[in-house]
């Protein structure tokens, strides 16, 4: 008995100058599967990691459809997952790229390990901190990054010096720099705190070190830089090296995704990354409870023993032997009393009040006590 044979899959067609396109270029689909960006990607298939329907392209010049196998670094692609975006509060020592020459550590490097591939919208340079998107779908991260978007990104800065609205005043009607035109920014003053000062900066195009740059064409350092909010999504109170994903209802309300496009359920809560701090890094974790070791750790000095009874000197009573306490003890006040029939009373030795009975020490019965006020 023969084995049917299957039938071929049918090549990817390149797409000749003015015809019409089948399906979708293959970066444009390497992006939206959230294997990288759209620039990525077009790197990986010059470099030969691509192939298509068994063969290795080396052109971007290729629309593929449904139908076709695509195989990225060995790992046959599936179908588009649903789109996922997280907020993450990056914290400072850190570097927004998949890779870095110079051997240090990355987001990518911090994040908790259950989570699937990602890309950053936008990047925030390595002494920045703030509110960093994160999102599974490479077309998604395109569209947010563009200045047509609109979106308004706020960010909290820390310069060295006196500014006055005078001195801020060129960025809000835009600078040119080394021949590069900024758009109007807006900048007001917060607070002046010593030699430092408070600015609230919001701008729309998130150039490589846009702000700092500007900042600096007027006389002013920044010595910190925090970004607050990506358009409509806020870094509030995220704990510093924090994730949390959208909920997919915000998705669909904030970004105009269908209902097919997100996943269905509630996203999971915020938590801190599983992974080390980069070097320099503070701790951010409390300390262990007084008397117990923190957990994976080592005790360290010398193991708690009990410490040993020592034997009673001659002519004591051991402690097992000792009568039990007596309420009026004789030595704490100064003695039994005794009352005028002979009888053993309480002790005066802590005011009338408190010793005596109820009654008055004419036996008529007690008063009631004077309403206050």
């Amino acid at each position: 008995m023969t084995k049917p044979s299957t039938p071929k899959r049918p090549k990817a067609t390149a797409v000749p100058t003015g015809a019409v396109r089948d399906g979708d270029r293959i970066a444009k689909v390497l992006a939206r599967l959230g294997v990288a960006s759209r620039r990525v990607a077009e790197t990986m298939i010059a470099e030969g990691r691509v192939r298509v329907n068994g063969e290795v392209i080396d052109s971007p010049a290729l629309n593929v459809t449904a139908r076709d196998k695509i195989i990225v670094d060995g790992v046959p692609l599936g179908a588009k997952e649903p789109t996922r975006v997280w907020l993450y509060n990056k914290p400072l020592g850190l570097v927004t790229s998949e890779r870095d020459e110079k051997g240090r550590r990355t987001v990518f490097d911090e994040l908790p390990e259950d989570m699937p591939r990602v890309l950053s919208i936008g990047r925030l340079d390595l002494n920045s901190e703030g509110l960093l998107l994160l999102t599974n779908d490479g077309e998604l991260k395109r569209r947010l990054e563009l200045p047509s978007t609109g979106w308004l990104r706020k960010y909290r800065v820390r310069v060295n010096g006196r500014p006055t609205d005078a001195t801020l005043a060129p960025l809000k009607a835009g600078v040119t720099i080394d021949g590069e035109r900024f758009q109007p920014m807006m900048v007001s003053i917060d607070r002046q705190q010593g030699a430092n000062a408070w600015l609230s900066v919001g701008i729309r195009e998130g150039r490589n070190r846009e702000i700092r740059r500007a900042l600096e064409s007027v006389g002013l350092t920044v010595n910190r830089l925090i970004r607050t909010a990506y358009g409509p999504f806020q870094l509030g109170d995220l704990a510093d090296g924090a994730v949390e994903e959208l909920r997919p209802r915000v998705l669909r309300d904030q970004l105009g995704l269908g209902a097919d496009d997100v996943a269905s359920g509630r996203a999971a809560p915020s938590r801190p990354a599983d992974k080390p701090a980069p070097a320099g890094a503070k701790p951010t974790g409390g300390k262990p409870a007084a008397g117990k070791p923190a957990a994976g750790k080592p005790t360290i000095g010398k193991p708690a023993t009990k410490r040993p009874v020592r034997p009673a000197k001659p002519g004591t009573i051991a402690p097992d032997e000792m009568p039990g306490r007596k309420s009026w003890g004789a030595k704490s006040h100064g003695g039994p009393r005794k009352g005028p029939d002979g009888e053993t009373v309480k002790p005066r030795s802590w005011g009338q009040k408190s010793a005596s009975p109820s009654g008055s020490k004419d036996g008529a019965p007690p008063r009631r006590p004077k309403p206050r006020g």
